[in-house]
């Protein structure tokens, strides 16, 4: 396949801009035309030593831990005493909707023993630990200290639970472990990627054996679509044939769908990418938003070890709640759920390639841009982070 370099135009856009649904299907139609697909200026060659050093993963969650992270699209948390317990960045947290209509991050620790006062997602006005009873509010506070005669001098005022920076923005809900962090940057300002009218319709957790990075880089191309998804995707799309973006140290990957010929004859004020293909959109450095007819999907990635990643995944939709469109919407799920498990056959594959030591690095080809800027970034962002 002939290429085009369209990085440069991007560039002159500016970092935060994103092309328009318009342009989009233009330069993709363009693309089918002659064809060509968006490629990077450079490859990019990642050690294989990044994938399997202890002290490197360190590094990585003590940056999942410095900066704003997504945690949980704000749907997920819709009703005051709504709350998502679980590890981020190797660190108990629980994120809980106030009866305030606030959302707040607390370290998931009780301010007696330590032990986490919640687990798991649901809704509740009061957190209590299993241990010894005692009890907070939705807001953090001690409210109750069974048999209290037991701890004099304890003030109550001063033993809630340990706040964590938390921020609502754009449908999506960040937290942020480190109050001594210096970065600059704010990663949260980003496009408004989930509509207002978006609810939660399935979530679920999935751990994985293999590098969190080995299973993002899988969502960062269309190279590979013909060779692993022969009888899902590619059918429906194309070998090879994606626009890259990038806005920060974001990346937007649209993977069109050969359904978007049907736009040829149609007027330009019509157009729609709705059903004519799938936007990625890469929020650094671990969460993936994935666009799909009608329903949106995030997944945020949290690593656990060297070869063992957590997946949290939440499917987002708008369509009624029975109905033709949500059985579409949930039939169209289940095609792409296939999907995923051959990607998931894959990387789990690459990270058995890593005992191998055949390799060492893994290269990123000009079609990998996303990739590059991915590792890129994560390369920036660790430097100097002592653990």
């Amino acid at each position: 396949m002939a290429t085009k370099n369209f990085q440069a135009v991007d560039e002159q856009r500016g970092s935060m801009a994103l092309m328009s649904e318009t342009d989009i299907i233009a330069r993709i139609l363009d693309h089918i035309d002659n064809k060509t697909t968006d490629m990077g200026h450079s490859g990019w060659k990642e050690p294989a030593a990044n994938y399997q050093s202890i002290e490197r993963l360190d590094a990585e969650l003590a940056l999942l831990r410095r900066r704003w992270i997504v945690f949980c699209p704000s749907a997920a948390l819709s009703q005051s005493g709504d709350y998502i317990a679980r590890d981020t960045a190797d660190v108990p947290l629980v994120v809980v909707r106030g009866n305030d209509g606030e959302v707040r991050a607390f370290r998931n620790a009780c301010r007696h023993r330590g032990v986490q006062v919640a687990s798991g997602q649901g809704c509740t006005s009061v957190f209590v630990c299993p241990y010894h009873g005692w009890s907070y509010g939705n807001d953090g506070a001690l409210r109750n200290v069974p048999h209290k005669d037991g701890f004099p001098g304890l003030e109550k005022q001063n033993r809630g639970l340990v706040a964590v920076e938390c921020l609502e923005k754009n449908g999506l809900i960040f937290v942020k472990q480190d109050p001594n962090s210096k970065d600059q940057a704010d990663p949260t300002d980003l496009p408004d990627l989930i509509p207002k009218e978006y609810r939660v319709i399935k979530s679920e957790t999935l751990e994985i054996a293999a590098n969190w990075k080995l299973h993002l880089e899988s969502s960062l191309e269309g190279y590979h679509i013909r060779s692993t998804h022969q009888t899902t995707f590619f059918p429906v799309q194309y070998d090879n044939l994606t626009v890259n973006e990038t806005f920060g140290q974001n990346s937007r990957i649209a993977f069109p769908y050969q359904a978007i010929e049907g736009l040829r004859d149609k007027p330009k004020s019509t157009w729609s990418t709705n059903g004519r293909l799938t936007f990625d959109y890469h929020l650094f450095p671990n969460v993936v938003v994935s666009t799909f007819p009608d329903c949106m999907q995030i997944v945020v990635l949290e690593p656990l070890g060297l070869a063992l990643t957590r997946q949290h995944m939440f499917l987002l939709t708008d369509c009624a709640e029975d109905g033709a469109a949500l059985n579409a919407v949930l039939e169209g799920q289940e095609f792409a759920k296939v999907g995923a498990i051959e990607d998931r056959e894959v990387v789990l594959s690459a990270q058995r390639g890593l005992k191998s030591k055949a390799n060492d690095y893994l290269e990123f080809g000009l079609y990998e841009s996303a990739i590059e800027q991915f590792h890129g970034a994560l390369t920036e962002e660790l430097k100097g982070i002592t653990t």
